[in-house]
């Protein structure tokens, strides 16, 4: 495997492992990861619990996985392929799903329509759930260069979030790993300011505010399952520490959305730091089941043969 392989490989399994590790302590108060695994490195943290088997991923990476078959089978990116696995998997009754994405995805209106007739309806769309999943498209586009890795980032968002400000945090996203892929910090100030001058007014100030080298996530003014503190989080953990391990582990004790908090913070370690850095105490357990694909179960080998194929190494 290359190093820009291992690199992906990284960042698809960081997203997964992250989701596992973080879903039994969702909703739950900060501190809690670290209260029942006081010693780093002890083991028996992929513990499961609220309703999840130990390793056991959740909507996040599977919505992941739909995203990343699509761009496989269909050899490109044909958004109404992608909604319609989507909306294959909302039926197929998840064990979790985000409200306003099962809201757009059971709501019978077409592809390009759905998210925006909701937005138009609720005016508030701009939870992480289009982060959550971004892992496979960053790693697949990355290598299409900067404006595709940007479109697609913000397209794929616009299935199921209609405000923009979900759309520019998924092209931010997509543009830190698009550096780490190719072997970059990318949570450098320098490189984060680099990732923020693409995203327009009246967005950009918002999301300039989050990502400042000086924020963390005592200073967020929404619950984190939002998509600024959500991003924000993620980046101070990679920021804040110095590898993989630590990084999850501050994501998961921040509380509240911590499976995506920490998806999204291993979506960037894992790019940053390597496949190998990932726990293999952490991998052993890891398991996507996938809603409507009866008896399709994916583990570590599966996830690193997926980001091979999307990077092609």
């Amino acid at each position: 495997m290359t190093q820009r392989g291992e690199r992906a490989a990284g960042a698809i399994v960081g997203s997964a492992v992250g989701d596992a590790l973080g879903a039994p302590f969702e909703f739950g108060p900060e501190g809690a990861f670290s209260v029942r695994f006081p010693e780093p490195g002890a083991g028996g943290e992929m513990c499961g619990g609220g309703g999840w088997d130990p390793g056991e991923a959740t909507d996040d990476t599977q919505m992941a996985v739909l995203v990343a078959d699509s761009l496989l089978e269909r050899g490109a990116l044909e958004l109404p392929d992608v909604f319609a696995r989507f909306v294959r998997w909302a039926a197929a009754d998840p064990k979790d799903i985000g409200l306003q994405t099962e809201v757009v995805l059971t709501s019978g209106d077409p592809w390009n329509l759905a998210a925006a007739l909701h937005f138009q309806t609720h005016h508030r769309a701009a939870g992480n759930g289009a982060l959550m999943r971004a892992a496979p498209a960053a790693v697949h586009f990355a290598g299409h260069g900067r404006t595709a890795s940007l479109d697609a980032a913000r397209r794929i968002a616009a299935l199921t979030h209609g405000d923009r400000a979900a759309w520019e945090g998924s092209a931010i996203l997509h543009d830190l790993v698009r550096v780490a892929l190719d072997g970059g910090d990318p949570v450098a100030p320098a490189v984060v300011a680099d990732a923020l001058a693409q995203v327009p007014e009246p967005f950009h100030e918002r999301w300039a505010a989050v990502l400042a080298p000086d924020w963390h996530p005592g200073l967020a003014t929404e619950f984190n399952g939002a998509v600024w503190p959500c991003l924000g989080s993620a980046v101070w953990a990679v920021r804040t520490t110095g590898g993989f391990e630590a990084a999850l582990r501050a994501a998961v004790d921040l509380g509240g959305d911590t499976d995506t908090v920490a998806a999204v913070t291993g979506t960037l370690a894992g790019a940053a730091y390597g496949l190998a850095a990932v726990p293999g105490r952490w991998t052993a357990a890891l398991h996507v089941p996938m809603p409507g694909s009866p008896g399709r179960v994916l583990r570590l080998a599966d996830l690193v043969a997926l980001s091979a194929r999307l990077t092609g190494d």
